[in-house]
């Protein structure tokens, strides 16, 4: 496979060995193109996906890409609140057009979709996953470089569909320090192994908390596993995400744009120092 290879057997002629006639890749809008495609996926709830998935797209925003998230956590979507997005997106002849954070990142989530953002969305399984089809075949997103998407937590409908029907070039686990939750990481490597898209980085959220009189680490909830867990499944890139008020306050207040701090900043390099 051609690494200039986009994934969509649909409109390629290559003749490469790993092509698969029955291609299940949707296209994009014809007003739009990326370059990078990542998925950033959790084995449970509760651990931060959202919060690294809206970070690494911050990161690449700073380094001058043109940068989108496609929120595919349909009934649990987070990332709006933490860019202070409160506007609709608008449809138009061509598709939706995505709604533009401060600083220039392209969002589409159903929040924005909805008359009142509290609204539930009760939904069954293939509803949703067409929603999320539906976020990259209709939504304008114009040339980007690199599209960032939040998935659900799980190796359910949703992540399956979006392996199955998006080009994902790379999958990021995001994970928390405790016991149980190695066995977690494994079924979402496992899942990332059998559709065949590599892992490109293992993120631990909540490792630690710093204490701000004497500077001294805490491990909250527990011993860090995650450079064993890295080595178990041959995966490179790392990153500790403390326990820090001031960040939980950028994404509360809608700020996640002004975050400071550089736990990501390596993994952000690797993501995009081929764009």
């Amino acid at each position: 496979m051609s690494e200039q290879c986009s994934h969509d057997c649909s409109n390629c002629s290559s003749a490469c060995a790993d092509r698969d006639p029955k291609s299940l890749i949707e296209k994009m809008n014809p007003k739009s193109s990326v370059k990078k495609v990542y998925a950033v996926m959790s084995g449970k709830g509760g651990v931060g996906k959202s919060i690294v998935t809206s970070m690494l797209a911050v990161l690449a925003n700073r380094k001058g890409l043109k940068t989108a998230i496609l929120d595919a956590d349909i009934t649990g979507p987070s990332i709006p609140t933490s860019f202070n997005i409160h506007s609709k997106a608008v449809g138009t002849e061509d598709g939706i057009e995505p709604v533009v954070t401060a600083k220039g990142i392209k969002v589409m989530s159903l929040n924005l979709l909805l008359e009142n953002e509290t609204d539930p969305v009760v939904w069954r399984g293939p509803v949703i996953a067409g929603a999320v089809k539906q976020f990259w075949t209709d939504v304008i997103w114009g040339d980007l470089d690199v599209m960032f998407i939040d998935m659900p937590p799980g190796t359910g409908d949703v992540p399956l569909t979006v392996f199955q029907s998006l080009p994902v070039d790379g999958i990021i686990v995001v994970t928390s320090p405790q016991e149980l939750v190695s066995m977690i990481v494994e079924k979402a490597v496992n899942m990332a192994d059998l559709m065949n898209i590599p892992v490109m980085g293992l993120v631990e959220n909540m490792s630690y908390y710093v204490c701000p009189d004497c500077g001294k680490k805490h491990s909250i909830f527990g011993e860090s596993h995650i450079d064993q867990t890295a080595k178990a499944f041959g995966i490179s890139d790392t990153a500790k995400l403390p326990i820090d008020p001031q960040l939980a306050s950028w994404c509360d207040q809608g700020l996640i744009e002004l975050f400071e701090g550089e736990w990501l900043d390596a993994l952000a390099d690797t993501l995009t120092k081929t764009l």
